[in-house]
């Protein structure tokens, strides 16, 4: 099976680049939708929006009805659980949970399980007994396929850009940390908010972060050719080796996605 990762669109009115971000995502759609094979499903891990608007929502939720392959959303620390959950209900998105949005889906050889690590405290993500125990469940209700868990903060010490710990203490990581190794069955951990491309390790499981879709706000250093054009990443599934991660650069002509 194939993921294809996207993440920190931050879409909303009112600044300076706000029709770039839009336009970084409408790229990374139609690039993912001219892939051959195409990917199973699209999961964006969060800061959908930047301000948590309706209206906002709206339009990302209309761009991903367009897509080719069904997307899933994560809540990130710039987006609003319920506008977010409205936004996405009844289509080919999915927002679910409650008072959490954490679920997971069950259509393929690997369990995807979404994961909600947001606190309106902080922009930092958290995780209190209560998220261990609606993780535990979801990772228990089915003992047979391997999962891969896709969540906003790196639950990992990221060692590249200003901030180590992305989450509100190192207990509420640890916390979370334990959750995704007790089964021994999660075997991929994807994540967004650093807004630059990184990996780390939980325990024996590879854990990965996808850069900012959006080319304004993506840190990093980069080639000049390459700072306008959005990247996102693909993982792909194979039984005997696992997830391998492939980050794709969207292509900034029909000529180039079919040399691509």
């Amino acid at each position: 099976m194939i993921v294809a990762q996207i993440s920190d669109t931050h879409v909303v009115h009112g600044v300076p680049d706000a029709d770039r971000r839009v336009a970084d995502l409408e790229r990374t759609i139609a690039d993912i939708d001219a892939l051959d094979p195409p990917p199973d499903v699209i999961i964006h891990t969060g800061d959908i929006t930047h301000g948590g608007r309706p209206e906002d929502y709206a339009r990302v939720a209309a761009l991903f009805r367009t897509a080719r392959t069904p997307v899933y959303v994560v809540p990130g620390n710039r987006d609003h659980r319920e506008h977010l959950r409205a936004a996405f209900a009844g289509g080919p998105c999915r927002a679910t949970g409650a008072p959490f949005l954490d679920y997971a889906i069950e259509d393929f050889p690997v369990r995807l399980i979404a994961v909600d690590t947001v606190t309106t405290a902080s922009n930092k993500g958290d995780f209190g007994a209560e998220r261990v125990d609606r993780l535990l469940a979801l990772i228990d209700a089915d003992r047979a396929k391997p999962i891969a868990a896709f969540m906003h903060h790196p639950p990992f010490v990221v060692t590249v850009g200003p901030d180590p710990l992305n989450f509100t203490s190192p207990e509420a990581m640890h916390r979370l940390q334990h959750a995704l190794q007790h089964s021994g069955r999660v075997i991929g951990v994807f994540c967004g908010h650093v807004h630059r491309s990184t990996g780390g390790w939980i325990g024996a499981i590879r854990a990965m972060v996808v850069p900012s879709t959006a080319t304004t706000l993506r840190k990093g250093d980069y080639p000049s050719a390459l700072r306008d054009r959005p990247i996102y990443h693909l993982h792909r599934y194979d039984p005997a080796f696992g997830f391998s991660t492939e980050a794709r650069i969207v292509a900034t002509t029909a000529e180039d996605r079919s040399a691509a």
